[in-house]
């Protein structure tokens, strides 16, 4: 695992679910020892502990007394597709925007025309206006995210847009909505979006990728904290 400095226990938390749902452990292995955790993350040993109760809650991992934490995850469970959309978290929402999203932001710089710019930037400033509301955040967010889409003149990017946007008004997301969205998050959201904005607008698909990663990154690492108060 790579190195990481002075990292929070969020932010510990979610380096080592993404190890684990890609596969650098497996279920069964055993977790490094915490002291080895603490050389890593440059981090206290409380810290640590935050970070591994909170795999512990969301079931990634278990704790043996004498014996050490072990991996306990065999991957995604088989969906049932008549009703999926009760079944999806707002992790696995984020999870699933990360790579759509990129490449809406690919296909929006190399598509979008004059009037997908506007109704961006309309959109935009609409949400840099409500920041201490975030219902009015949510809904203009969601209509940013779907312009983006719709500048990709994709009809099926567009349509599976249409489908993530469904599950955001699933009431998971609205619980973990009133934790997450305070006015000084919701600030740092619209700054990804504003860059976002602006990558698009100057055609440049190489920093529309990194807005946008940067900005699901973000809102992956604040589900990990809100998970943990719920």
């Amino acid at each position: 695992m790579v190195e990481s400095k002075g990292l929070n226990a969020r932010a510990i938390t979610a380096k080592i679910q993404r190890a684990i749902e890609i596969g650098t452990y497996a279920n069964g292995d055993q977790l490094p020892p915490e002291r080895e955790l603490v050389d890593t993350y440059s981090a206290s040993r409380s810290t640590i502990r935050k970070a591994l109760n909170n795999l512990e809650n969301i079931g990634l991992i278990t704790r043996k007394a004498g014996s050490g934490t072990f991996i306990s995850y065999e991957g995604p469970p088989e969906p049932d597709v008549s009703n999926v959309i009760d079944q999806i978290s707002p992790l696995h929402l984020i999870q699933a925007r990360i790579g759509v999203e990129r490449q809406m932001a690919r296909l929006a710089v190399l598509h979008s025309n004059r009037r997908d710019l506007e109704q961006l930037q309309a959109v935009l400033e609409k949400m840099e206006a409500c920041e201490n509301d975030k219902d009015e955040f949510s809904r203009w967010d969601a209509d940013f995210h779907m312009q983006m889409a719709k500048a990709t003149r994709n009809p099926l990017m567009v349509h599976l847009y249409e489908q993530i946007n469904d599950v955001r008004s699933h009431a998971q997301w609205r619980a973990m909505k009133n934790i997450i969205l305070r006015p000084d998050q919701i600030r740092r959201y619209n700054e990804f979006h504003r860059k976002i904005f602006e990558a698009i607008s100057n055609r440049d698909s190489t920093a529309a990728v990194e807005a946008i990663t940067g900005h699901m990154d973000l809102a992956h690492d604040d589900l990990i904290g809100a998970e943990s108060l719920l």
